[in-house]
């Protein structure tokens, strides 16, 4: 039926065929009143803002049904491990070609299981992986293993390019615009993809009080920033003048010029895929069977990302920590249905069990069940929508339904149910990161939940119609306790839009019942007879919907398998470039260690904007199913990154507490278990048992994190491979001094695990606020706590065996007693002895603690490299070297005993003396110095020096062979290193340079290389060997002269 529109004061009829049967009805002055013959007006407020039309989700944009794509390739189940079987499948129907309708075929699974101890990844448009069914006696792809890998991923590239933006002209544009105005005409054309980009500028954040958010926590983790909560609605221009265009979809939110307006920019993405679906099968996650609250294991079930117009369909989820299915930003039009989450096995906390989630726009998830979720169906933050959640049902949640948070625009909640939990489109303040204002201009219709959170943000509205359940909030509440009709808005829209009614309408259950108050005899006798037969669940009748409306195979141009020479890649043989102790100098691949060090994150976190721009590596930083900077950072990049920006050596610690929360630095017991990420994984697991202060479950020392030190290990092998150092550092000694809030979530403390370490408490803060606990964390004579700390080690030793870059550090920040130290290094030499091989061994802490442990003639076998942090000497020459085991960090003992200033002649003398005395040993120099300390360390000898990349490769070949060569330059303004017959680097602050070659007879090519960058100048006149040399320095400042061999 063809659509039409007629504006009649402030009113809107949408005309559509939709029946009415109902004892309850809207009326004119209702946000959406449906009239007698069906018909749907909207009204509009004084802005012309109204309830947005939600009906453009889905596959398509729900114009057209899912289709079925005709079979390419039959997967047989086989013994053993099928991943690369099924990833060759999907390689296989990727390279075909696109038919007219854009899609390349399907791989069709077998009834059977399918172990998969990997993921299987789907890049490529036009590609369907299907099940034989969803059932137990369908496909099920059982995911092995105790990595937290997703198990399906749809996935694009993320290569958006954007063209300028184009401001639009000073006018209000209201709820559900599709046509925007440009008050200097535009260059758009039909067809152009384009980016409408609302900015959220500061002058908006403090009209909604977004600004106050946060501001009695202290750090003001949670306030809202201008641009981290920018909309960006992804449309396509379907009609233009000279001054405007037209979109094919309306706006969520509206657009006003009184906070920026807004612009918008056409865009090419060509790495966005399309026309993808996952159909037809169950995933089941393997897990520990004694721990119902186990995380060794697969998170999530399937991902998409960089893609649009896709499907998952008829999809079981058991057993997964996380979601069935998450749909992240750049994800459009894609459909959800019939799809169950059963049976989750995980914490019992924020992020675990988000069954069904979006982050994208234009998603329909419709026919979903959840059991004993945590957030069954939700959006998150600043989702631009629309998003549509249709005749969905959770069942006992352990949280709301909703939106977590920043002002989530356009979400739908049609005919859902939340069976002991809420719905919520509330103001959350700081819950949920700072997530303030979670949902605007947003409906729910006809739900059923314990309580409907509803309310009206400054300049926008939500609205709840026909609901049964407790209302609160000041928005829009009507008909509350009663049914209208039609049964489904989403559909009564789409059928006003399209005039035409979608199939997926015969999948609407209605219940078959009167609600009248008077039955007559006949109506109550059958009623009765009806009351012996339980009602239809959800998850009855997704299975109801599947069996009536199958997936038929067409397997006529499929091939099996065994007719295709598909192979299975074999593993390849990867060469090393190895970390060894070369003359006294960390060398890879036999040159000089030099360059940057990157270091992962202690603490802060954020996925805002904002954070995510800047975000500092880490290891073992994990946002559930999240990839990228900032948030669980992808190694291959960041090894990528490392090599490209100079670095050549990463040091990691195990980061300060879990999650970030405790950001805020207090010591309190959470309230509740509504963690906040990234978190910052800890070496060990939770035990399933008890809670701890954060309220997720107590530590189990004697479990692993599985993920963190596959992490770890991956990255190990990454830096084997590149070239890099890895710097495990076992301990962080933050934990146990200074502040109380480091102790407050540590996994060691005993209110936080299961172990019995013996740990007073309540902790005793000094003054309710300081922490002491070093000594009694350095105790190893208590059995238990050396028992743990054995282990520990033992375990950082174990992952790392057959790596040959690690370098096993004691902690950065140790400044504990020397006691603990041997101990460390009595477990390292038992371990070497035991698994026959040695490691790198590097000891940092006070100095005193240092000299005791290299004149002890068997502790100093273990000690390879020592690390200079702790202590220094001054400018004048006296020692500034807190003595170890006082229980004082290194800023401690800076606020007590005058660190003073030291220079670039003291840094040399440090590492010269200690390579004097340890000549076959490394020094690493930590500390931060005076001017072009990096080439006082590495003049002196001193390893991992942080001077600039040397774009000659003769440079780094050759230091491992030099030594210092004393100068005689009695105004110390010279230093040299230099081997016989091969060559000689000087550092000089001074206007001449004298080179002394009276014992060397070889002539040598000269460069002049730039302290700063590292920049070389040739120069072409040799320096003749066998003579005394003065070479002009015609630099203003410190200047290094090099001598090399043509």
């Amino acid at each position: 039926m063809k659509q039409k529109i007629v504006f009649l004061g402030i009113l809107v009829f949408v005309f559509a065929s939709v029946r009415l049967i109902a004892h309850f009805k809207t009326t004119k002055d209702s946000p959406i009143h449906i009239t007698e013959e069906g018909h749907l007006i909207y009204k509009l407020d004084e802005n012309g803002d109204r309830v947005p039309d939600f009906s453009y989700c889905g596959f398509q944009a729900s114009n057209v049904g899912i289709p079925n794509v005709s079979v390419k390739i039959i997967v047989p189940v086989a013994e053993g491990d099928a991943t690369q079987k099924i990833q060759a499948a999907i390689n296989y129907v990727s390279k075909l070609p696109l038919n007219s309708d854009g899609f390349r075929g399907t791989v069709l699974l077998e009834p059977g299981t399918y172990n998969i101890s990997g993921s299987l990844l789907i890049q490529t448009s036009g590609v369907v992986l299907r099940g034989s069914g969803a059932g137990e006696n369908g496909t099920i792809l059982h995911a092995t293993g105790v990595d937290r890998e997703t198990l399906i991923q749809v996935k694009g590239d993320n290569n958006r390019v954007l063209e300028n933006f184009q401001k639009l002209s000073s006018t209000y544009f209201p709820v559900n615009t599709t046509t925007l105005t440009f008050e200097k005409g535009h260059s758009f054309q039909v067809g152009d993809n384009v980016v409408v980009n609302r900015p959220s500028t500061q002058e908006w954040i403090e009209s909604i009080g977004a600004d106050k958010i946060g501001i009695y926590v202290d750090y003001t983790l949670t306030k809202w920033e201008a641009g981290d909560f920018d909309f960006n609605w992804d449309r396509k221009v379907v009609a233009i003048t000279d001054s405007s265009i037209t979109l094919d979809v309306p706006l969520t939110n509206a657009i006003d010029p009184e906070f920026g307006g807004a612009s918008v920019a056409k865009y090419a993405w060509e790495g966005r895929i399309n026309n993808v679906g996952i159909e037809n099968l169950q995933c089941v996650s393997s897990f520990d069977s004694g721990n119902r609250k186990d995380e060794n294991h697969r998170w999530m079930a399937i991902t998409m990302e960089n893609v649009s117009d896709s499907w998952v369909r008829r999809i079981t989820a058991r057993n997964f920590v996380s979601s069935a299915v998450a749909i992240w930003e750049t994800a459009q039009r894609i459909t959800v249905e019939d799809c169950k989450w059963l049976e989750p096995v995980g914490e019992i906390g924020n992020h675990r069990r988000y069954a069904f989630h979006s982050l994208g726009q234009q998603v329909l998830f419709q026919r979903c069940y959840a059991e004993y979720a945590y957030h069954a169906f939700s959006v998150g933050f600043t989702t631009p929508g629309p998003n549509a959640f249709v005749q969905c049902y959770s069942y006992m949640p352990y949280h709301f339904s909703g939106s977590i948070g920043g002002w989530s625009l356009g979400v739908l909640f049609d005919k859902v149910t939340i069976d002991g939990g809420n719905i919520s489109f509330g103001f959350r303040d700081v819950d949920g990161q700072g997530g303030g204002w979670s949902a605007a201009n947003s409906l729910c219709w006809q739900c059923r939940a314990a309580q409907i959170h509803l309310p009206a943000p400054p300049g926008a509205q939500n609205w709840a119609i026909a609901s049964w359940a407790q209302g609160y909030g000041n928005g829009h509440h009507e008909l509350q306790h009663t049914f209208v009709k039609p049964e489904s808005i989403y559909f009564a829209q789409l059928e006003a839009r399209t005039g035409k009614k979608s199939q997926e309408e015969e999948k609407i259950y209605v219940y078959p019942s009167s609600e009248t108050t008077a039955p007559i005899a006949e109506m109550t006798a059958h009623y009765s007879e009806r009351s012996k037969t339980p009602d239809v669940t959800m998850d009855q009748w997704i299975d109801q919907m599947i069996k009536e409306y199958p997936i038929e195979n067409d397997i006529s141009s499929a091939k099996n398998w065994d007719e295709i020479d598909l192979k299975v890649p074999e593993k390849e043989n990867i060469s090393l470039l190895p970390l060894t102790l070369k003359n006294g100098w960390l060398a890879i691949d036999n040159k000089v260690a030099i360059g940057k060090s990157s270091r992962t994150s202690l603490w802060r976190g954020s996925t805002r904007k904002s954070y995510v721009d800047q975000a500092i590596r880490n290891l073992t930083r994990f946002v559930p199913g999240r990839t990228g900077r900032g948030l669980t950072d992808n190694l291959d990049t960041l090894v990528a990154d490392m090599k490209k920006e100079g670095s050549v050596v990463m040091k990691h610690y195990p980061s300060l507490w879990y999650e970030r929360r405790r950001d805020d630095h207090a010591r309190t017991r959470r309230a509740d278990a509504d963690v906040w990420t990234p978190f910052f994984e800890q070496p060990f697991s939770r035990s399933g048992a008890g809670e701890a202060f954060d309220r997720l479950s107590k530590y189990d020392l004697n479990k692993w994190n599985t993920w963190y030190w596959l992490r770890l290990k991956e990255f190990a092998n990454l830096a084997d491979q590149n070239g890099l150092a890895f710097v495990q550092e076992h301990y962080l000694q933050h934990n146990i001094i200074e502040e109380g809030a480091h102790w407050v979530d540590y996994p060691w403390r005993s209110a936080n695990n299961i172990n019995n370490l013996g740990f007073a408490e309540n902790t005793p803060y000094a003054g309710d606020k300081r922490v002491y606990m070093a000594s009694e964390f350095y105790y190893i004579t208590n059995p238990v706590r050396r028992k743990y700390h054995e282990q520990y080690i033992r375990k950082s030793l174990d992952e790392f065996k057959d790596n040959t870059n690690i370098i096993h550090h004691l902690g950065m920040e140790y400044t504990g007693p020397l006691h603990f130290a041997e101990f460390w290094l009595d477990v390292i030499a038992e371990w070497e002895k035991e698994n026959n091989t040695n490691v790198l061994v590097m000891l940092p802490g006070t100095k005193d603690v240092q000299d005791s442990i290299l004149a002890d003639p068997q502790r100093s076998k273990i000690v390879d490299v020592v690390d200079v942090i702790q202590w220094q000497y001054r400018k004048d020459g006296s020692l500034y070297a807190p003595v170890g085991g006082q229980s004082l960090a290194g800023r401690q003992y800076a606020r007590i005993v005058d660190v003073g200033e030291t220079s670039f002649e003291q840094i040399y003398r440090a590492v010269a003396e200690f390579k004097r005395e340890f000549p076959e040993k490394a020094m690493v120099y930590s500390r931060r110095g005076a001017p072009f300390s990096n080439w006082a360390v590495f003049m002196a000898g001193g390893s991992f020096a942080t001077i600039p990349t040397i774009a000659n490769e003769k440079f780094a070949n050759a230091i491992p062979e030099m030594k210092v060569i004393a100068s005689e330059n009695t105004n110390k303004q010279q230093w040299t290193l230099g081997k016989t017959g091969l060559g000689y680097i000087v550092f000089s602050t001074s206007k001449e340079i004298t080179i002394d070659l009276s014992n060397d007879k070889v002539n040598y090519q000269q460069a002049w290389i730039n302290p700063e960058t590292g920049a070389l100048n040739y120069l072409n006149e040799p320096v003749k060997g066998g003579q005394v040399t003065n070479i002009k320095n015609e630099s203003e400042k410190a200047a290094v002269l090099w001598l090399f061999l043509k």
